[in-house]
């Protein structure tokens, strides 16, 4: 007798042990409003109400700085709304070409090639980069993005990962191997969950030591660090000594689209290897123009980077004053700890149903077990009435919730 499997049961279940895991997620629908940053309409079962967002990675609210927003809508005119291909096949616009060499000249190096978003280029450069290399070993950071492990799962490279900025083992485990064999180190500038900084320079110096290549994922860094806004390589004055440099335009550019920089030759290769540049449609020719303009205007603006830097230090303040247990760090990323993730999301369901203030909960498997978080990214734009606000509603979610106890599943 044949029994007919129940697909439907199988789906259900698996969204079942979520939920009773307490990392069920739920994707708030908002409406941002122009000009109002960092507002927006929260839209609940046909209800809506306004909602202070602070979990955005548009750092510097530079999607609605009226300088881009114009340049948008000027592009939008003169060239419309698609790009009309790959960019081998009618999509290779004089837009996005302007925007490689304005990217190059961002990092100080001799080209720069343009993906539809930070995950592709992580994606395609690693495994495009370790599959020309061939039998190389890549040394990657244990809290690197899923990106950068997709990247590293798509090539046949033997990898080692080592603890979290942690040089001595990188060291230990660099020189088991021949100096002659193809190695690459591959980790972040600024660690997007905990907010600490890599050891960017101790890295460098282990690379040029045992004859690896260097790659390093500046996404959460580019327009908010340095003098240029190049990330965390510039401030440090290093980027010459890094072998490639990926970004994102996505965030702290208020546009979208990923990119990587490092020489002529190397970005040749991954332009004419790699499957998800060449066989994906352009940005289109009116978001590689406003990229630009947000790049060449954060590169002259000095006042996003320094008021929001203002507002970090203010909010950490009120936290550590009122005794609000969060990861102390030299960036803009202010993980507020919670360590249960049945607590963590009912602090964020409170924030936002209670006190208009929306800070989406982090679990499992974007971080370990045990450390669920609520991760806080302070903007120029948010005010000191904001951040005394939220300090506030912080510490009334933390006391609601006292009653809630989570025992992690066998």
């Amino acid at each position: 007798m044949k029994i007919k499997l129940n697909y439907s049961d199988k789906f259900r279940n698996s969204i079942n042990k979520l939920k009773f895991e307490g990392r069920y997620r739920v994707f708030n629908e908002t409406k941002r409003k122009v000009g109002f940053h960092p507002l927006a309409i929260w839209n609940n079962n046909s209800i809506t109400s306004d909602i202070i967002v602070w979990c955005s990675n548009d750092y510097l609210g530079m999607s609605q700085n009226k300088y881009v927003t114009n340049s948008m809508i000027n592009s939008v005119k003169e060239m419309g709304t698609g790009s009309g291909g790959t960019r081998n096949i009618s999509g290779n616009s004089s837009a996005i070409v302007e925007l490689e060499r304005e990217l190059a000249s961002l990092h100080q190096k001799e080209k720069a090639i343009v993906f539809s978003s930070g995950y592709v280029a992580n994606e395609a450069a690693i495994s495009t980069l370790l599959q020309i290399l061939d039998d190389a070993i890549v040394f990657s950071d244990e809290k690197n993005h899923a990106s950068i492990i997709s990247g590293i799962k798509k090539s046949d490279a033997h990898k080692e990962i080592f603890k979290h900025n942690d040089l001595n083992e990188l060291e230990k485990l660099i020189k088991k191997y021949p100096y002659n064999r193809s190695k690459v180190i591959i980790f972040e500038s600024v660690y997007s969950m905990d907010g600490d900084i890599g050891n960017i320079e101790g890295i460098v110096k282990i690379a040029k030591k045992y004859n690896a290549m260097t790659y390093v994922d500046e996404v959460h860094a580019v327009g908010m660090y340095g003098k240029t806004g190049a990330g965390i390589s510039e401030q440090l004055d290093i980027s010459d000594s890094i072998d490639i440099i990926q970004g994102t335009l996505g965030k702290a550019y208020g546009t979208m689209g990923g990119y990587i920089t490092s020489t002529d030759l190397i970005c040749d290769v991954i332009r004419s290897y790699a499957s998800g540049y060449i066989f994906t449609t352009a940005l289109p020719p009116a978001l590689a123009k406003t990229a630009t303009q947000s790049l060449k205007y954060l590169k002259n603006s000095d006042v996003e980077r320094s008021l929001q830097q203002k507002n970090v230090m203010l909010l950490k303040k009120q936290l550590s004053d009122n005794n609000i247990n969060y990861l102390d760090n030299k960036s803009h990323i202010i993980p507020v700890m919670v360590n249960n993730p049945i607590r963590c999301t009912e602090i964020s369901n409170i924030l936002l149903n209670e006190f208009g203030h929306y800070i989406q909960p982090i679990n499992y498997p974007t971080v370990p077990a045990g450390t669920e978080r609520l991760r806080i990214t302070p903007g120029p734009l948010h005010t000191e009435k904001m951040i005394a606000e939220l300090t506030f509603s912080l510490k009334q979610a933390f006391k609601k919730t006292e009653h809630i106890n989570f025992k992690k599943p066998a």
